[in-house]
């Protein structure tokens, strides 16, 4: 009976929040390139956390991408190629 393979829950998080990192980066940088009017701003705009909460989501996301890469196992072989070698 074969293995199956199995891609770890924790490399779909970590692509979710790639994505997310990617988008909330994006809309930082649009903001800080084309700022609101002075009215529509919040009280700490000129922190930019957008920009720095993207980051840190983009680096996690990529963190634990490459963690979790879903791997085929080079020691594990089907029944039929261990009878092959046999």
């Amino acid at each position: 009976m074969e293995a199956e393979h199995q891609v770890p829950i924790w490399f779909f998080i970590g692509c979710v929040l790639l994505v997310y990192g990617l988008i909330v980066s994006a809309t930082g940088v649009y903001l800080w390139i084309v700022p609101p009017p002075e009215e529509a701003r919040v009280k700490l705009y000129e922190y930019h956390a957008d920009v720095w909460w993207g980051m840190v989501m983009i680096l996690f996301g990529g963190l634990y991408c490459v963690r979790f890469w879903p791997r085929g196992n080079s020691s594990y072989q089907s029944a039929p190629q261990r009878r092959e070698q046999a």
